[in-house]
């Protein structure tokens, strides 16, 4: 096999096909149960909501919230990955083939990056609806509010009210395009990782360089 008999169709049709298998399985890992919430890519509270916690958690029916909130707010997520893959593939499906040759010679995580800044701001359009849908099926900011009611009635402290449904859909986003990453790196890295003809072929150019 030679790398130099590369067409740039076949590179273009490489990189896609490298994108579509990393993100499907991104998207795969990260929308089943546990996806998130037990993976490196738990979702945390936002710092202020740290805050609320912390204030509450000596009350009477908030020793629970942190927990309660983390697996909630996880499972938010996961749910909502199950409908990133469709928006991932036209992202991919748009690409050049002069951006194809780019990622092929360009850094460990051009494919990542590019796919980033081409779907990100598509990504999130859609991705937040579903968050918030996922959020109310979880109750999740039904106990925000709760949480936060009970806090601001505190005395002597700030008010505080954090944007959950953003924060937590980018968290989503940035643990989704994470995987991606690792994915990428594995097929550019790890021969055993390319598991086509073709992804052989168009990495090994990237190999051979």
């Amino acid at each position: 096999m030679n790398p130099e008999e590369l067409s740039k169709e076949e590179i273009g049709s490489g990189l896609k096909e490298a994108l579509n298998l990393g993100v499907g399985e991104a998207v795969d890992f990260l929308s089943i149960e546990n996806g998130y919430y037990k993976s490196i890519y738990k979702i945390s509270l936002p710092e202020e909501a740290e805050k609320v916690v912390g204030k509450l958690r000596m009350l009477p029916g908030f020793s629970e919230l942190e927990d309660d909130m983390l697996l909630k707010m996880n499972r938010a997520a996961e749910d909502a990955a199950k409908k990133a893959k469709p928006i991932f593939v036209k992202g991919i499906q748009q690409m050049t083939i002069r951006d194809a040759m780019n990622i092929l010679m360009g850094e460990a995580d051009a494919a990542t990056r590019y796919l980033e800044k081409t779907t990100y701001d598509q990504l999130y359009s859609a991705f937040k609806p579903v968050i918030v849908e996922s959020l109310d099926k979880f109750k999740v900011r039904e106990t925000w509010r709760g949480a936060v009611t009970a806090h601001n009635k505190l005395p002597f402290v700030a008010k505080a009210n954090p944007d959950m449904d953003d924060y937590i859909a980018r968290q989503a986003l940035l643990g989704m395009f994470g995987l991606v990453e690792e994915k990428e790196a594995a097929i550019r890295q790890d021969t055993a990782a390319r598991t086509s003809p073709l992804l052989q072929k168009v990495f090994a150019k990237q190999d051979k360089n």
